[in-house]
């Protein structure tokens, strides 16, 4: 069966021809010449993807995204963006509030296929990682069942969002809109001092919660999360998640277990960058790294990032991991880093 596309765009000439094109493609296509009309069709027909433009009467782009994204039947369908604002605001805005990607127009038909084309394969992985996550959530319902259904419903039911290597899911300042589940990848939050200098405050790996302090504090996000390498994130919704906090104190325990686990990583991180030599700060942030992933080879953390971990200069994360190598702690071997004796790396002095 041929998937269907739902055009929203006013431009009679724009959505004609765009409706055209993927009609030659095989693609089923319906057509809204305002984003009443499209909202009121996606409900009634559900499509496999919308493309839908920004800037119209009556009820804008972000107007129609709002209202999809509220309406459990069509929340999860892939979502294109069509226009010809390419300000950064005008990303941010609609990639925070759930769009899967843009087209600025003009777009030829090559653009518009293969945005269509890659967004449509993403979409059939995303049974796959909702099956491996519903696996993992008795990490928050522990022996119980309580909750455990609940859980379940609201993750299945959120749309995956792809974040592109060095792309930002969040800056400092947002203001959340629920709590993140990494489903696939890495992400790591950073601060940035007044002369440019970063620190990472942490990194997430799959079924790792990001945003719950600043959710449960009701205040924006005081670090920025950035893509480490390409990852896959759901938003559960702060209304859903806090309703599940109320009615399941499970559930509320095991997401305060998360945050405290995520507060001791920083004051560990605070004790070495105020007490500890380079050497030690170094050894330390391995075998946190370690930790986290259950995998004494990391691949996934450059030099540079390494460096701005522990607060150093990227030249000394260089010179130090080569002591180490030649110490028999590690082997090194382009960006992987392997611990062979994560023994003497925790009795380091300092």
């Amino acid at each position: 069966m041929n998937k269907s596309i739902l055009i929203i765009e006013d431009n009679d000439d724009i959505r004609e021809s765009t409706a055209e094109i993927l009609e030659f493609s095989g693609y089923e296509v319906m057509q809204a010449g305002n984003g009443k009309t499209g909202v009121e069709m996606a409900g009634s027909h559900r499509p496999d993807l919308i493309l839908c433009d920004i800037m119209m009467p009556e009820l804008d782009g972000y107007g129609v995204l709002y209202l999809l994204s509220k309406n459990p039947d069509t929340d999860s369908i892939p979502f294109i963006f069509l226009t010809a604002r390419a300000e950064r605001v005008d990303f941010r805005k609609g990639m925070e509030m759930g769009a899967d990607d843009y087209l600025t127009k003009p777009f030829d038909d090559i653009e518009l296929l293969n945005a269509i084309e890659g967004r449509l394969k993403k979409e059939q992985k995303q049974k796959a990682f909702y099956s491996r996550t519903l696996q993992n959530l008795v990490k928050l319902t522990a022996t119980s069942q309580s909750g455990k259904a609940e859980l379940q419903e609201l993750i299945t039911n959120r749309k995956i969002r792809h974040v592109k290597k060095k792309q930002v899911l969040y800056y400092e300042g947002d203001q959340p809109l629920g709590v993140y589940l990494v489903l696939e990848g890495c992400l790591k939050t950073l601060k940035q001092a007044s002369d440019g200098r970063e620190l990472i405050t942490g990194l997430y790996h799959t079924d790792d919660y990001l945003g719950i302090n600043a959710m449960l504090l009701d205040e924006p996000f005081s670090e920025t999360a950035l893509a480490v390498e390409d990852t896959a994130v759901c938003l559960l919704q702060k209304e859903s998640v806090v309703s599940l906090l109320n009615l399941y104190p499970l559930i509320g325990n095991q997401f305060m277990k998360i945050l405290s686990n995520d507060i001791r990583l920083k004051e560990d991180q605070l004790v070495d960058l105020a007490y500890h030599s380079v050497r030690k700060r170094l050894a330390n942030a391995l075998l946190r790294l370690s930790k986290q992933t259950s995998n004494e080879s990391l691949d996934f953390i450059s030099r540079d990032e390494l460096a701005s971990m522990v607060g150093i200069a990227s030249e000394t994360v260089s010179r130090t991991l080569g002591d180490f190598q030649i110490e028999g702690l590690i082997s090194k071997k382009a960006s992987l880093i392997q611990i062979l004796d994560s023994n003497r790396l925790v009795m380091m002095k300092n």
